[in-house]
This record gives C-alpha cells, sequence and structure tokens, in this order.
C-alpha cells in the first residue's frame, strides 16, 4: 500500500465507543512510531461539539490514554473519500453507513471486530447504559482491534 490508512471510527453519538476506538489506535500507533491519520465521528448529530461521556474518558485515562480533546461529530460525505478506512462499530451504524456513503467512495467499509479473528459480525459493546466495568469492557475490545487493525494493514 502506497499511501498509509487513514482510519475513522464511527458509532451512533461519537461519546462512548468510537473515542475509545480512537484513543486506543493512537495509543497504539504512537507506540509503534506510525503516523497513520486517525479520527472518529458518530451517525447521530445529538453530541456534536461536546467531549467524550466522563466515563470514557475515566476509562482512557485509566489505560494512560488522554482522550479529553476530543469532540463528537457527525459523519460528512466527505469522509468517505477522506479516509480509506470506515470501521462502525456495530450494524446498526454500518447499514446507516451503507446508506449515506456516496455512489462513489473511496473508503472501505466495515464492522470493527472484522479485524478481529473469531469476533467477525460482532458489535463493540455499547457501554452508555452500563456501569464502569461496561467502558472496561469496550475498551477491552476496541484495543484488541486496534492492535489487529495495525497488523492487518
Amino acid at each position: 500500500m502506497s499511501a498509509q490508512p487513514a482510519i475513522l471510527f464511527v458509532c451512533l453519538g461519537n461519546i462512548c465507543r468510537s473515542p475509545l476506538a480512537e484513543g486506543a489506535l493512537r495509543a497504539e500507533l504512537t507506540a509503534r512510531g506510525l503516523g497513520w491519520s486517525v479520527d472518529s465521528a458518530g451517525t447521530g448529530d445529538w453530541h456534536v461539539g461536546n467531549p467524550p461521556d466522563p466515563r470514557a474518558i475515566e476509562e482512557a485515562t485509566r489505560r494512560g490514554v488522554d482522550i479529553v480533546g476530543l469532540r463528537a461529530r457527525q459523519v460528512k460525505s466527505q469522509d468517505f473519500d477522506r479516509f480509506t478506512h470506515i470501521f462502525a462499530l456495530d450494524e446498526s451504524n454500518l447499514a446507516d453507513l451503507r446508506r449515506i456513503a456516496p455512489p462513489v467512495a473511496k473508503a472501505d467499509l466495515s464492522l470493527l471486530l472484522d479485524m478481529v479473528p473469531g469476533h467477525e459480525g460482532r458489535s463493540v459493546a455499547d457501554p452508555y447504559f452500563g456501569d464502569d466495568s461496561s467502558f472496561a469492557r469496550t475498551w477491552d475490545e476496541v484495543s484488541l482491534a486496534a492492535r489487529m487493525l495495525i497488523e492487518r494493514l
């Protein structure tokens, strides 16, 4: 591959799963000295401009990753050309991405856990209505996927 991958993670509101995935991948890339472009967004617009959920910030911080400066945004049509890969964190958001994608787009669309052998077709756990352990589980899933994504791309 001549160009470096450019990765976008997408969940519903861009305050829990996708910022955790962005933080996990950024940390892995930094540790490996890679400079890929990474971002996150939501299919919905409810939280645009807001920071990640405080529980997501707390979990990332506990893992040594700072996501405090991230701000929620909604997916834009330009994202389908700006990024080489767009990873949805669940089937519903993948369906929404396929629905709003321009007819001709550069980005490959798939589920994030499709990168993890044995987890293909699974959704990343949505921690929003859960407790702190839900955010820990989500972190574990997105950080494993981040490591595998680097290996596979």
